[in-house]
């Protein structure tokens, strides 16, 4: 009893009771510390299974292997269009049939734009990879490559990968299901060609969907609506200042962009967007948010309460990471 009434006046001392509270902040930022160390890989993981360095010639009767440039190449091509799929069996034909209709016609137009499309299949157990096929032996691999993935990495994963294989002197990296209009990425090459002289100058194109926010508002549950202003906050006090739409899946880089930002990505789910925009403004690389059109399609990946809670936790600890000295940008690539 004694002990007690002891213990219970030293509580009442100001100074002990504010000694303790940082004593146990101090405590809970070295253990948060210490978990963030154990669980994060200090570099990002830029390596490929053997068979993930070269892409497959199908017009060629042996199948022949190609291996795959690097982004640090000199460009060869004007455009590269990088595709991430996983699942993506059933959508995938009809956005390349739309994607390639008007790439051709833009090419029959001006002879000067040549591109690519490289289809990331990131481990699809379905049929994913021989719809891909399909566009590789009808256009050929001159314009059309697969990069097949052993294991599902997610679409950071994949979107960084391709981006590094890209012989264009500009990428675009756009989603498999066809949200946005391919010919909106006209409005990110003009917003490019108003800073980037050319290739070597590095900038960021990002599609935008924050012109529909009030109308998909409305349509929104409170909760769904809630967890969305969360995460937009969060994305805003943490990590990325001044973009208002982080995740459209249509986004357009400078070469120099790509060799910058994508050699220090780390995060390969979802919130990669995130940590992308978060390292460009870290190189003070110009960011031009152009508004899209853009639909809703049908099979997302996404479930809208469980993937938004793991973007949350993504986004603290891409931000605790960087602070803590944990990850670190590399000024130039190697």
């Amino acid at each position: 009893m004694e002990v007690l009434v002891h213990f219970s006046q030293l509580l009442s001392s100001p100074l002990l009771v504010i000694t303790l509270f940082f004593g146990l902040v101090n405590i809970t930022v070295i253990m948060l510390y210490v978990f963030l160390y154990l669980t994060s890989s200090r570099q990002p993981d830029l390596s490929r299974a053997e068979s993930e360095k070269s892409f497959i010639d199908p017009q060629q009767k042996e199948r022949k292997k190609f291996p795959f440039p690097s982004i640090s190449d000199t460009p060869s091509l004007y455009l590269t269009l990088v595709v991430p799929a996983y699942k993506e069996q059933d959508r995938l034909p009809k956005m390349m049939n739309e994607t390639l209709s008007y790439l051709e016609k833009r090419k029959k137009e001006n002879s000067s734009f040549t591109y690519e499309v490289i289809i990331v299949n990131d481990g699809s157990p379905d049929k994913t990879s021989e719809e891909a096929m399909k566009f590789v032996s009808e256009y050929g691999c001159e314009k059309i490559r697969l990069l097949e993935f052993v294991r599902n990495r997610g679409k950071g994963g994949a979107v960084r990968m391709g981006c590094l294989s890209a012989r264009g002197e500009r990428v675009l990296f756009l989603d498999a299901d066809g949200a946005t209009e391919i010919t909106d990425m006209e409005r990110l090459e003009k917003a490019i060609d108003i800073i980037a002289p050319d290739h070597t100058v590095p900038v960021i194109a990002i599609g935008s969907r924050a012109h529909l926010q009030d109308k998909a508002v409305a349509k929104r549950t409170f909760f769904r609506n809630f967890l969305m202003y969360g995460f937009h906050f969060l994305v805003y006090f943490l990590c990325v200042k001044g973009i208002r739409d982080t995740q459209c899946g249509f986004k357009m880089c400078t070469r120099s962009a790509i060799d910058l930002v994508f050699k220090n990505l780390h995060i390969e789910r979802w919130a990669f967007d995130v940590e992308m925009l978060y390292i460009a403004q870290y190189f003070k690389i110009p960011i031009v948010e152009v508004a899209v059109n853009w639909q809703e399609i049908e099979g997302s990946k996404m479930v809208p309460i469980f993937s938004w809670i793991q973007m949350g936790r993504d986004i603290l600890f891409i931000r605790l990471r960087y602070l803590f000295g944990i990850w670190k940008i590399k000024p130039k690539s190697s």
